[in-house]
């Protein structure tokens, strides 16, 4: 495919590395020379720079002839204007960063119109995510595949959890539930676990599971954790917004502290059921004054990575069940386990799996047979979500007889709205979706999946 991205900022560049190695051909355009030239040298794509709403520009990277156009600029007003000039000039195919709070439901109305195919709105995105994991307190990451009716999920092997010292098969012979293992990261190590591999404290534990299963495998499990009730946000930004709004329409008392008063004033107009506190939420005596050791979460989402990781580490020690850190860093990122942050975000992680998706499915249309991909444990990992839409050779034998390359697991199969957690006996039709778990990169067919 042909791709032209316009703003190559934070998330621009996100988008990019994960494009890397997927053979699309990219031009990047972006009013900062110095960008274009670093990413130029860095990757092999093409460079325009000037702005990336001018016709002139567009035309000068190729939009004629290009099947994808995303506009990702600092700029709600410029990215709309951007996606309607790439449209007018023939691009079949925009995707626009929309951010602000008041323009969200005008644009949805209205996309087609404005020739956007897809919005995305990385604080909107990373606030429904926040969301999912208070409401699932055992869960530390969740994505859906098959419309929703398979999730991926992960969990962490804490102190005491029940799942340390068992090996898959010990464990498939307790529980009624199937669920599939399908990738345990270990320190640095990522492990796709055969039936003797044993859970340890700490594993961040990744598998697939009927979305009407999950909770009766955490229950029997002994995963299952207790609601949480009272929720503390540090940061009142664009994501603290989203979520205490998402939030306060449920049975939730929410605290959000904020270390500006025009804020404050703002949040405290449009969101009547959350109790604003106007103060630096990261101060020590503030945090204790407000009640810190009586949250059941802390959700710390300032503009400073330093300082959300130090308000989680103290919402740690002063016994908080969750705590939930916004990390934009790519480097902090990787120390969070070691310090026992175990619950984190990242928005131009969660953005670029949205566009890499959506990218995915846009080539399934012409020839791929990836229906939905995502990125784990620090993009080592993909699932993919695979159509078995023409007849193979290994349709209809049992896994068991097949081979397939190593670090690769068939973790599940959809069937007629029929969700099968796979075993050696379980086989492939024609017309399943079939979801794949590996350390392999850029698969774009099952066949891939087979030596």
């Amino acid at each position: 495919m042909k791709i032209v991205i316009i703003g190559v900022g934070t998330i621009g560049k996100t988008v990019l590395q994960s494009l890397s190695g997927m053979e699309h051909t990219i031009t990047v355009i972006d009013k900062d020379k110095d960008k274009v030239e670093n990413i130029i040298e860095k990757y092999d794509v093409f460079g325009v720079v000037g702005n990336g709403a001018c016709i002139d520009i567009q035309k000068e990277a190729g939009i004629a002839d290009t099947d994808l156009a995303i506009v990702l600029t600092n700029s709600d007003e410029l990215n709309v204007f951007a996606c309607l000039v790439a449209k007018k000039a023939g691009v079949k195919n925009t995707i626009a960063r929309v951010r602000n709070p008041d323009y969200s439901h005008q644009i949805m109305d209205m996309k087609d119109e404005l020739g956007i195919s897809m919005i995305v709105n990385p604080e909107k995105e990373t606030a429904e995510e926040i969301f999912n994991l208070i409401n699932l307190p055992s869960v530390s990451q969740m994505e859906h595949f098959a419309k929703g009716r398979v999730l991926l999920v992960e969990i962490v092997a804490e102190k005491n959890c029940s799942l340390i010292g068992e090996t898959l098969i010990s464990l498939g012979k307790k529980l009624n539930t199937k669920v599939l293992v399908c990738a345990v990261q270990r320190g640095d190590e990522v492990i796709i676990p055969s039936g003797n591999f044993m859970f340890e404290e700490g594993d961040r534990i990744h598998f697939t599971s009927d979305a009407n299963s999950l909770h009766n495998f955490l229950s029997e499990a002994k995963l299952e954790k207790s609601p949480l009730k009272n929720i503390m946000i540090i940061g009142g930004n664009k994501i603290g917004f989203y979520l205490a709004e998402e939030l306060s329409k449920k049975k939730f008392f929410i605290k959000l502290l904020e270390s500006n008063k025009k804020t404050c004033d703002e949040l405290a107009e449009t969101l009547p059921k959350v109790n604003i506190i106007y103060g630096n939420g990261t101060q020590h005596d503030l945090l204790i004054e407000e009640g810190i050791e009586a949250m059941d979460s802390l959700v710390a989402l300032t503009d400073i990575d330093e300082e959300n990781m130090i308000v989680s580490l103290f919402a740690n020690k002063m016994k908080v069940r969750k705590t939930i850190t916004q990390i934009k860093s790519d480097d902090l990122y990787d120390m969070l386990g070691e310090l026992g942050i175990q619950n984190n975000v990242s928005p131009k992680r969660i953005v670029a799996n949205r566009i890499i998706s959506y990218i995915r499915a846009l080539s399934n249309k012409r020839g791929s047979n990836v229906l939905t991909l995502y990125r784990l444990v620090n993009n080592q990992v993909e699932a993919l979500e695979f159509l078995a839409k023409k007849q193979e050779k290994f349709y209809n034998q049992p896994l068991k007889t097949l081979k397939t390359k190593e670090n690769c697991l068939i973790a599940c199969i959809i069937r007629e709205n029929k969700v099968i957690i796979p075993d050696g006996n379980s086989s492939i039709r024609l017309g399943d979706n079939v979801i794949v778990v590996t350390t392999h990169k850029n698969f774009n067919d099952l066949t891939d999946i087979f030596d």
